[in-house]
């Protein structure tokens, strides 16, 4: 059987095999394969937070101690003050997004302070993601939140002053409000909300 015959008879089999596949994952349904995850199964892994703050867990932090969990954590990769080298810049950039070298970091791009959260909760540190507390990860955020000049240095974040920071790329974000598109800044707000 030549290549091209292997080629076309395949061809004419991945309909069915796609079919039976979907099949299977409906008799699962049918014979009761599985079960439903209980709620403390789940919680260690739904730990996503929206731009209101929606999701952040209890805990504190302060620049002080973000600034020794930084050089600990944080400094080996995105370098001493924030710079970047080898990974990301995570400070500067400010008013350089317009121009033909934008830098994207923190303080010039993110809209929201709670991604930060967010992101350093999931991803950070990159060779033992989901190892730091949640104080930590706070404190981490208020030190790079006061690098980027959006806090000053005695600040101490939670959940609430954290959601009440403005970042200064806040408003650069816009909604995709065009019918075929799910892009929705905030699932949880009212209609007409979504950008606030």
């Amino acid at each position: 059987m030549s290549r091209s015959s292997r080629v076309a008879a395949l061809a004419r089999l991945l309909p069915a095999i796609l079919l039976s596949l979907l099949a299977g994952s409906a008799h699962a349904q049918l014979y009761g394969i599985g079960q439903p995850l209980a709620e403390p199964v789940v919680a260690p892994w739904n730990i996503d937070v929206d731009a209101q703050g929606h999701g952040l867990p209890a805990g504190r932090g302060s620049v002080a101690q973000g600034r020794v969990l930084y050089a600990q954590q944080c400094a080996a990769c995105h370098g001493e003050k924030g710079q970047g080298n080898p990974a990301d810049a995570l400070v500067g950039g400010r008013g350089s997004l317009a121009t033909a070298k934008p830098l994207k970091t923190i303080g010039s791009f993110w809209p929201y302070a709670t991604t930060l959260f967010d992101f350093i909760n999931r991803a950070m540190p990159y060779n033992a993601p989901k190892s730091l507390s949640a104080d930590e990860v706070y404190a981490i955020s208020a030190y790079l939140l006061h690098l980027n000049g959006i806090v000053p240095a005695d600040t101490v974040l939670d959940a609430a002053s954290l959601a009440a920071v403005r970042m200064p790329n806040r408003d650069g974000f816009v909604s995709d409000t065009r019918p075929d598109t799910s892009n929705i800044a905030c699932r949880h707000c009212k209609t007409g909300a979504a950008g606030q």
